[in-house]
């Protein structure tokens, strides 16, 4: 998911970095080594007078503008992706091979079965490092909470807001919060973080041992729900997470019997191009869910999966992927 960055004013900028600034002179006066602390000292200063020039957000070699997304995570870059040196080159490889790293020690299992409910995914990053959001858990209670999302943006900035988000949630649940507060105060300690200019849709739920399943959708893609071999969408329930401080995040409860299946997915599933660059859309995926929806979870996602490929034929995958099947089996 791609969304345009908010940026503080020029004004409010420039007194975020006065006030570093400051907190960075002091620390310069009481330093062993200063020397480096003078140099990024310096990079403040010169960050400061571009944007009393108007030149702030130009890249020094083609004075094109810095692509915005790298200014939200650095204000004090200076240079175009296309204009990096070699060595910058690798170190931004670096840290995106380390942050793709670090997203793939943050997944659950690739296949899960307790108490009746049998679950699978795939996920599958565009590049180094990914805004998805995928995550499934059991409580003490027997109950399993699962969770597919997408950050705003894309690349490294969105992939540390992923595992900001992904430590969010876990820490809730594990304060054994009441369902339906858990994305309320998810939403509330990320918009905190994130100051509304950043956000993730998610789609959140809970299964019980009974087939009863709680969800609450946060301006995600609607949820599918696969039964008799028919498929049906529900719908968005509210805002994403982090537009507002104080939204509100009703659920819906639905029951679901044996054979009964949730998809749930992003939007790099439903946004595929192929050549023609048609979209593959939402009503492609629920008739590939229909062909597919009595088998077993993992045969559902590589049908699902071959039917994309098949569609996007020699189109280019643009964005992130994630697809997310929980269905109902007979008690264990």
């Amino acid at each position: 998911m791609e969304s345009a960055i908010v940026q503080p004013t020029g004004l409010e900028l420039r007194n975020q970095l006065l006030h570093r600034r400051d907190r960075l002179e002091t620390v310069i006066s009481e330093a062993l080594d200063p020397q480096p602390l003078a140099r990024l000292l310096a990079e403040v200063d010169a960050t400061l007078d571009r944007i009393d020039r108007g030149k702030f957000g130009l890249c020094d070699v083609c004075h094109d503008p810095v692509e915005g997304e790298r200014i939200h995570v650095d204000p004090l870059v200076r240079t175009c992706l296309e204009c990096l040196s070699q060595a910058e080159q690798r170190a931004l490889e670096r840290d995106l091979d380390l942050a793709g790293h670090v997203q793939r020690t943050l997944l659950p299992p690739r296949t899960f079965r307790i108490d009746g409910w049998e679950a699978g995914y795939q996920y599958q990053p565009a590049g180094s490092a990914s805004g998805d959001y995928v995550d499934l858990m059991t409580l003490d209670s027997g109950e399993a909470v699962f969770l597919v999302g997408d950050v705003s943006g894309k690349g490294l900035a969105s992939s540390l807001l992923m595992a900001h988000l992904h430590a969010i949630v876990r820490s809730l649940i594990a304060l054994q919060l009441p369902f339906a507060e858990l994305l309320e105060r998810t939403n509330r300690i990320f918009y905190e973080s994130v100051g509304g200019s950043q956000y993730a849709t998610l789609v959140c739920g809970k299964a019980s041992r009974s087939g009863e399943i709680e969800l609450s959708n946060a301006g995600h893609c609607p949820a599918i729900l696969v039964r008799d071999d028919t498929a049906a969408m529900l719908p968005a329930t509210t805002v994403p997470v982090g537009l507002f401080a104080s939204a509100p995040f009703p659920t819906m409860r639905l029951t679901l019997r044996p054979g009964d299946a949730l998809v749930l997915y992003t939007d790099g599933v439903t946004e595929t191009t192929n050549s023609d660059e048609e979209e593959y859309g939402t009503e492609k995926l629920m008739a590939a869910i229909g062909r597919t929806g009595q088998a077993a979870v993992a045969d559902v996602i590589s049908g699902c999966l071959a039917d994309l490929a098949k569609f996007r034929g020699e189109g280019p995958r643009r964005d992130d992927l994630t697809l997310f099947v929980l269905k109902r089996r007979g008690q264990a």
